[in-house]
C-alpha cells in the first residue's frame, strides 16, 4: 500500500507545494518547531523529567541594533 509513497518525485512535489503555501521565510521556522516537538515527544517517551528543548526568547529592540 505504501511501497511507492517516498519516491523522489513525490517528495519534490510535496516540497514545492509546502513552499508555495508557507513561503521560503516561514519554512525554516516550521521545521525548527517540528524538530523541537519531536525531541520533546521522544524525551517524554523515555521518561525524562525535563526535556532539553530550547525556548526562543523574544528579542528586544536594543538587540536588533
Amino acid at each position: 500500500m505504501f511501497e511507492g509513497l517516498f519516491q523522489p518525485m513525490h517528495l519534490l512535489i510535496v516540497a514545492g507545494i509546502a513552499l508555495l503555501i508557507f513561503g521560503p521565510k516561514k519554512l525554516p521556522e516550521l521545521g525548527k518547531g517540528m524538530g523541537e516537538g519531536i525531541r520533546g515527544f521522544k524525551a517524554a517517551m523515555q521518561g525524562k523529567e525535563e526535556a532539553s528543548v530550547l525556548v526562543p526568547t523574544p528579542k528586544t529592540t536594543e538587540e536588533k541594533l
